[in-house]
């Protein structure tokens, strides 16, 4: 719980309090590494959109070589996916080896202002003294400035590839599904570019369901990091009375607390994990839904003889890759709250030692 007469800054100014600290990473001596990475994480995410791109392409030309019983065709096109394959595959080991040496560098420096700070002078002292959200310093330099420069390459890796996604086959499904004709009424209705309005409804809802069940969550993790971190700072406290063996009436009181952290570490995770039941129900529903509403929103036009097997094919795949670049806010959105509770925390660290800073500038 907040101590009294202490009020949480808000969650705008605590991410701003954070970026201000992480960003100094492209800043300064480690700017043209840091830079490098990003140009060699956005180089590859191009080129592993091309070869998704034309990866779509060659599943038409299989699906219609299969349909024409065409045995020469297929061979054709199994010698085509050896190129593909293997780029993707060299792609995806370049992305891993370029993501993570940006997550170690960038972690290492702010790992590194973050202790400087904490240690500087005697902030290390006196931040026992100040009230407000900052316990565990220890925990929080070495667990939550991980999470915060973790996730977020992770999570802007992902958005750029979605927009970039979505863009793309937003281009193939208009022109492969082309429009629907309604017979209602004696009239003809014609509808543009139909997969594109399907897919987009769809995560439309999608989305707004995912943001309605779990718009608590950023608050649940940050209540599970806190209850957490209590907890280790409470048996740390023990074992050092343990060595310095006080009398039996400690350890009754230290067993007393921890079992008290123990029970609230149980009691957030209880709600967290209802958090988490609830958003997967969503996005294991959109997993199996997607790509039987592409197939089956295709399967009229082929039926009619408008679209062959590999168009359908073609389509139905495009209809899963837009639904799941749309779809990056409900697919994400956990980590999102996870990324947003430790940049939080950290934040508030930053903020109590800008504080303790103040007060010495002021003194001296």
């Amino acid at each position: 719980m907040l101590q009294k007469k202490y009020f949480a800054p808000d969650e705008i100014r605590l991410l701003a309090r954070f970026w201000q600290s992480a960003s100094g990473f492209w800043r300064g001596g480690s700017a043209s590494m840091a830079w490098l990475l990003v140009g060699l994480l956005v180089a590859t995410v191009l080129l592993q959109l091309f070869t998704q791109y034309r990866l779509n392409f060659w599943n038409r030309d299989f699906f219609d070589a299969i349909e024409r019983k065409n045995a020469a065709g297929l061979w054709q096109q199994a010698l085509a996916l050896l190129p593909i394959a293997t780029a993707s595959l060299a792609l995806a080991i370049i992305s891993v080896w370029g993501r993570m040496t940006m997550q170690r560098k960038w972690r290492e420096w702010l790992s590194n202002h973050l202790y400087d700070y904490w240690l500087e002078r005697d902030h290390i002292v006196r931040l026992r003294f100040m009230s407000g959200e900052h316990q565990a310093p220890e925990f929080r330099i070495a667990e939550d400035a991980r999470v915060a420069t973790d996730l977020p390459i992770d999570l802007l890796l992902g958005l750029l590839s979605s927009i970039l996604v979505a863009i793309t086959f937003i281009s193939v499904l208009w022109n492969v599904g082309g429009g629907l004709v309604i017979n209602a009424f004696g009239t003809s209705l014609v509808v543009p570019g139909y997969l594109v309005i399907a897919v987009s409804a769809y995560s439309v809802l999608l989305t707004a369901a995912m943001m309605l069940i779990a718009r608590h969550l950023t608050r649940v993790i940050e209540e599970n990091k806190r209850t957490e971190a209590e907890l280790r700072s409470v048996g740390t406290h023990l074992r050092e009375a343990g060595e310095r063996l006080v009398e039996p009436e400690v350890y009754r009181n230290g067993r007393r607390a921890i079992g008290a952290a123990l029970e609230a570490v149980i009691r957030v995770w209880r709600i967290y994990c209802w958090q988490l039941m609830r958003m997967t129900m969503v996005t294991h529903t959109n997993v199996l839904l997607t790509p039987l509403i592409g197939l089956l929103l295709c399967t009229p036009k082929y039926i009619e003889g408008t679209m062959t097997l590999g168009e359908v094919i073609q389509a139905a795949a495009a209809f899963v890759v837009v639904q799941s670049a749309f779809n990056w806010v409900t697919d994400s959105y956990g980590r999102i709250a996870e990324w947003a509770a430790s940049a939080n925390r950290v934040a508030s660290l930053l903020l109590a030692l800008d504080q303790i800073h103040g007060q010495g500038d002021l003194k001296s």
